[in-house]
């Protein structure tokens, strides 16, 4: 029987102070983020629209906005496959990238924001705590609410929930 390794706590986050190293199910890509402040304030994002469940194979997606170039992105055997999601809300279409062996999202690139990726954090040890999600108006009634957690209706950044 394999070892269980998915429990994150067993992932001191002083380990994390420079950077962050996951990768997708089947180990063909990893992904590091080099950021010293992933752990020492909330950055991660819960975004609850209908195409990152999807994405995510959940309820909501865990995810990190972040600069581009502090993520290198290793595609050893070049599995690392784009869709173009054209149903958006925004009208413009972003990009999702994938392993096309064993599916494991790895980001999507949106024109909504400029010169970063979203990182799908579902792949990494620890996930950062979120500062905020998007689209609470599409959370489920049975969801627990996080405390300090920005929600917005729907688009990151836009109009608050009360």
């Amino acid at each position: 029987m394999p070892e269980l390794t998915g429990d994150p706590n067993q992932h001191d986050i002083s380990k994390f102070s420079e950077e962050l190293t996951g990768n997708c199910l089947c180990g063909s890509i990893k992904v590091t983020i080099k950021d010293n402040e992933l752990f020492t304030k909330p950055r991660g994002h819960l975004c609850h629209c209908a195409n990152c469940r999807k994405v995510a194979g959940s309820y909501v997606a865990s995810n990190l906005v972040i600069e581009e170039d502090k993520v290198k992105i290793d595609d050893a055997k070049g599995t690392l496959k784009e869709f173009v999601d054209t149903e958006t809300m925004s009208g413009k279409p972003l990009s999702r990238f994938f392993c096309g062996t064993c599916g494991n999202p790895i980001k999507s690139v949106t024109p909504a924001y400029p010169g970063k990726i979203v990182v799908k954090m579902g792949m990494f040890p620890r996930i950062p705590q979120p500062e905020f999600e998007s689209f609470a108006l599409h959370r489920h009634p049975w969801q627990a609410q996080h405390a300090g957690v920005v929600q917005y209706k729907t688009r990151s950044f836009g109009e608050k929930m009360n």
